[in-house]
């Protein structure tokens, strides 16, 4: 039980650095998407690997595909699609399909396993939905913007569903690293490819300031807190903690006197909350086999307390 409160403050930690962070993200809009990301990563990378201070578990060729497919998907492409589809939509509607991550990931997860959808895992993932789209309001969008909305939510799927056999077999940190390595060498190559010399100027003063917060509080430490919350929680209740990140965002706006705190926001969060409780609840399990007469007791109180 010790281990599964570690992992969730762990987990919990990881989403309210990322949604901290939005902010820190908007300073670098003038500044090359792809090549932005590269160097974000490839500094995550070494900072992962400065940490190890021993070689790394090599990833079989499974390993490889299924980090290769983040790194594009829930890496490279999750960021570029929420970016470009708030050019066809507003920013709440974005982030209330953001919001349906939990959901999909307490249903899709658990199959991937071959176990079934935990009820109280898809309520709470149901009531996190509900206090985003509160929290967000919701918006309008035209042209691709649903379909990027859309496509921005599996991006974000993505980076963790893809990411659970890998975990299980090189740990948390073998795997933040490797993704992250890949994600720099791959983005790199693109931005070369797409933008050529242009791709790689110097950034300013304030863009250099993002990328290494960015790198450092994001990639390296929310990466590893947030797969070692997938490693002992699973996927499908640590997904019920991305609920965190919009909630993150909105107490750091208010921080920062960007917006008040009025009663509609209020009962975003209160859902929020609600919902991540109930989804990290687990039942205690019951032994199947009968223990002796004089050690009944014991055994009762021993199964009210393991989760």
């Amino acid at each position: 039980m010790a281990s599964s409160k570690i992992a969730a403050g762990s987990g919990a930690l990881a989403a309210t650095i990322v949604g901290g962070s939005v902010p820190v993200t908007g300073m670098l809009d003038a500044y090359p998407l792809l090549a932005g990301q590269s160097i974000r990563y490839a500094l995550g990378g070494l900072l992962l690997l400065a940490w190890t201070r021993r070689p790394l578990p090599r990833p079989s060729p499974a390993d490889l595909a299924s980090l290769a497919g983040l790194a594009i998907s829930g890496m490279l492409g999750f960021n570029a699609c929420l970016l470009i589809a708030q050019r066809y939509a507003e920013p709440g509607f974005v982030a209330a399909l953001l919001g349906g991550t939990p959901l999909v990931l307490a249903l899709v997860a658990p199959l991937l396993t071959g176990r079934r959808p935990a009820p109280l895992t898809i309520i709470g993932a149901s009531l996190v939905v509900a206090g985003i789209a509160v929290l967000t309001g919701g918006g309008s969008w035209h042209g691709p913007g649903l379909l990027l909305a859309v496509l921005t939510m599996l991006g974000e799927a993505s980076f963790t569903l893809l990411a659970v056999r890998v975990v299980a077999r090189l740990g948390a940190l073998a795997t933040s690293t490797w993704c992250c390595l890949l994600a720099a060498t791959l983005g790199g190559l693109l931005a070369t490819a797409l933008d050529g010399p242009a791709a790689w100027r110097l950034p300013t003063t304030r863009e250099t300031l993002a990328l290494l917060i960015l790198a450092v509080l994001v990639t390296a430490v929310g990466f590893c807190c947030w797969y070692h919350a997938v490693s002992t929680l699973g996927a499908d209740r640590a997904g019920i903690l991305i609920g965190l990140m919009p909630v993150a965002g909105l107490i750091t706006s208010i921080a920062l006197g960007a917006q008040p705190l009025n009663i509609t926001s209020a009962a975003g969060i209160a859902l929020v909350t609600a919902g991540c409780i109930l989804g990290l609840h687990r039942r205690p399990r019951l032994s199947t086999s009968t223990p002796p007469v004089h050690n009944r007791a014991q055994f009762a109180l021993n199964c009210h307390f393991r989760r």
